[in-house]
This record gives structure tokens, sequence and C-alpha cells, in this order.
């Protein structure tokens, strides 16, 4: 039987790697965000379903299950990879933007979280995996929303680890700890500073060890950096 993957927050970065690499090893994608013009390339080219889901709504998320039910047989794996931040002094930030930070970065996974591991739980198996980052366990000066956020996902994946690996559902939490190489943005690695920036093709690779580990060794949480990054 095909194997079902959805990722929540999909992307050309991490997310966008994750599904190619996904694709390659048969599993049929879905890709979930805001905006699914920006899917078009990556959605054409590993034939995956695009879904419209605003994360920070309940019913969007509602929505976004009940179509998938409809379009696949199964959800053997879920990736939730949004976050956002606001940055600048405590005195300074502004109050209905980190209340939106801590929406998309925390309220979010609980909610796309509880609608995958229904489904899970109903058949009997699943993989939830949350993307992370260098602020999931380390608050940085003036990054206290997204410090909020991530360090409130990790707590959920946490706690999730605890009560659904035990019902043959691995959670898997993963800490970004660098900056992602993102040709669109100017961020690529150099002759002269080679590993600067974490591939979203290398940190992909890891995602997929961990979904593919057997359920006696299971991890639940992983860091990634460059091997010149500082810890």
């Amino acid at each position: 039987m095909k194997k079902h993957a959805l990722i929540v927050g999909a992307g050309s970065g991490i997310s966008g790697a994750f599904a190619r690499a996904l694709a390659a090893d048969g599993y049929k994608v879905g890709l979930a965000a805001r905006d699914t013009d920006k899917l078009e390339t990556l959605a054409k080219r590993i034939k995956a379903d695009t879904f419209l889901c605003d994360v920070t709504r309940p019913e969007s998320v509602d929505e976004l299950f009940a179509e998938v039910d409809e379009r696949f047989d199964t959800l053997d794996m879920v990736l939730y990879n949004p976050s956002a931040r606001e940055r600048g002094p405590i005195t300074e930030l502004d109050r209905d933007r980190v209340k939106t930070v801590l929406m998309v970065s925390a309220y979010g996974g609980f909610l796309v979280a509880q609608q995958a591991v229904r489904r899970m739980l109903d058949q009997g198996h699943g993989a939830l995996f949350f993307t992370g980052a260098s602020a999931s366990v380390k608050g940085y000066a003036q990054s206290s929303s997204f410090a909020m956020g991530k360090f409130a996902l990790r707590g959920l994946a946490q706690s999730l680890a605890r009560e659904l690996q035990p019902k043959n559902i691995h959670i898997a939490h993963f800490i970004i700890d660098g900056g992602v190489a993102n040709e669109a943005r100017g961020l690529t690695n150099t002759d002269d500073e080679p590993d600067k920036w974490l591939e979203p093709d290398a940190i992909a690779q890891t995602y997929m060890a961990t979904l593919d580990q057997p359920r006696s060794a299971w991890t639940w949480e992983v860091e990634l950096r460059p091997w010149v990054e500082r810890f």
C-alpha cells in the first residue's frame, strides 16, 4: 500500500527538500500552506497535492484534514514546519504581532498534531515531526517571541513523544541550530565558506533517516548544525 505524507508550512527550504526525499522514497505527498501558488513548481515536480491552510485558525486546520481524508487512504507521516518571529526589545514589541508568532509557532502545532494523531491512533501507526530552531533551547536577546514559540513547540513534541510513542506513533523534534541555505535570499555556501549554511537536502537526509528508524530505537530529538557553527 502506498504511504502518504503531509507537510504543513511547505515551502522551498527544509520542507521542500524533505518533500522531494519523501517522493523519491515512494510517498504520495501533500503540501499545505497559506499560499499554494508558491508550491506550484515543487508540486508539479513531485506530483504532490496542495492544500490551503492557515494554521492559526482551528476551522482551517479542520478543513485541511477533512480534505486530506478525501484524497489519502492513510496518513503515515506529518511534518509541522511553520514558524514566525518578531524581533526587537521587549519594551517595543507589538503585542498583536507577538500573539501571531505564538499562534503560528506553537498553537498551530497543537492544532495540526491533534488532528494528525486522531488519524494515526485509528490506523495504529504514524510519524509526526516538528521543525525547531536554535531558539527551541536558547533564548537570544531581542528574540523573545521566537523563543517563546519554539520553546512551546518543543514542549509539545516532548510531551507527545512520551504519550504516543508507546502507541506506535513516532514523534520527533529537529533543532536546526544554524542558518539554512536559501538561494533566493542569497544565503549560499561558497568556496571560501563551504559549510556556513545548513543545506536543506542534508537536513532532509536526517529527517528521512529518523523516519526510517526501527521502533526499537526511536529518536525523539535531533540537533543539527554545520560543523563550523558555535554551540
